[in-house]
């Protein structure tokens, strides 16, 4: 991750945070755009997948404004950490913990993850829109197994077609941007020797992984 990923993010920080909305028509109007369907898709069986959730511990990794780690927090959560590169995603996500009275278990830092001190493992590692802009995926996996106790879950954005080329042309001159194919994808994962499940998710692919440590 680099200094031009983050000022983007940063600047795009109340843009970003408006796709997932903060009522039901929003997402709806959302979801009816194909484009951004499958941020709603992830979002939503992430927090199917974390499950259950009371009393657990989440680690959101690439936290943007908050919308997993908040609704975590809200379904039961005890501690979560958001960890985020832009600070005005990390501005918008405490203002949001604290309106929705969560920020008494929602911690949100600007920190690099590969470096972000973990004192114990996670229930949960939450990995959305993140591998998108990290130019050696594997540390990130390896470190993500090394702090998960149950599961994890990434998106990895596809390879090739008209939205992976549209994706590709504007970001060109905002910040540097990886794309996977499912095989990619499956030659990162096999040698953890950990369990997942692939699945295709529109312009996305979306990851269950398993710990090795999973109870």
């Amino acid at each position: 991750m680099n200094d031009r990923t983050s000022h983007f993010f940063d600047d795009y920080a109340a843009d970003f945070d408006s796709i997932y909305g903060n009522d039901n028509r929003a997402l709806e109007r959302v979801a009816n755009r194909l484009f951004r369907r499958a941020m709603v898709v992830r979002y939503e069986k992430t927090l199917a997948g974390c499950q259950p959730i009371q009393g657990r511990s989440v680690i959101d990794i690439g936290c943007g404004p908050g919308h997993y780690s908040i609704a975590l927090a809200r379904a039961g959560a005890a501690k979560v950490i958001g960890l985020d590169f832009a600070p005005g995603m990390l501005k918008i996500a405490r203002e949001r913990a604290a309106s929705c009275g969560v920020a008494d278990r929602c911690r949100f830092a600007l920190d690099d993850f590969l470096t972000y001190p973990v004192p114990e493992k996670f229930d949960y590692a939450i990995v959305m829109g993140f591998m998108d802009y990290i130019r050696d995926p594997r540390v990130v996996i390896e470190r993500v197994l090394q702090i998960t106790r149950r599961r994890a879950f990434f998106s990895f954005p596809k390879a090739g077609g008209f939205l992976a080329w549209q994706r590709k042309m504007r970001y060109r001159n905002r910040c540097d941007l990886f794309l996977y194919r499912e095989d990619e994808i499956q030659s990162l994962l096999s040698p953890t020797g950990a369990s997942f499940l692939i699945e295709s998710n529109g312009r996305d692919f979306f990851v269950t992984l398993e710990a090795k440590s999973s109870s």
